[in-house]
């Protein structure tokens, strides 16, 4: 009898541990975004341009976590915006990308979200890309991209 009963609190807990699995995928993805701060982006600036720095190049299509401010969205239903070092009032897009601020970079969102105050401190992870590309719906240049990112206040 109590054989079966042990059977059955191991089949018990073997059921709700296969019930948590996925759930549990979700946290694990969730935290294995690595960290990366405005001042990790680039080696070097001189005459030549901005060069990306070594982590920036080892990261190149990984999950990556950056905090920063959410710069002011050109349209409501824009699905990516600027995430900036420091708050900015304006949206910092610039005509090229030779002009490229060393401190944004290109969220560009996996679904709709509301966008929040230029203040307000955010944490936007994706996926990382880097090198000049063009967006050929809005025609802006970047040289720095989060793709299926998402954001939270913190």
């Amino acid at each position: 009898m109590s054989k079966n009963k042990i059977a059955t609190i191991n089949r018990r807990s073997f059921l709700a541990a296969a019930a948590a699995m996925p759930i549990m995928g979700i946290a694990m993805r969730a935290n294995a975004a690595e960290k990366l701060g405005f001042g990790e982006l680039y080696k070097s600036f001189g005459p030549l341009g901005l060069e990306f720095s070594d982590k920036v190049k080892q990261l190149n299509g990984k999950d990556v976590a950056i905090n920063g401010f959410m710069a002011p969205p050109l349209k409501a239903e824009a699905a990516f915006f600027v995430l900036t070092e420091i708050p900015m009032s304006l949206c910092p897009f610039c005509s090229s990308d030779a002009d490229w601020p060393d401190n944004i970079m290109v969220v560009y969102l996996s679904g709709k979200q509301t966008f929040v105050q230029f203040n307000a401190p955010i944490t936007a992870r994706g996926v990382l890309e880097f090198g000049s590309w063009t967006d050929p719906e809005t025609g802006f240049i970047s040289q720095l991209r989060l793709r299926d990112a998402s954001f939270r206040t913190v």
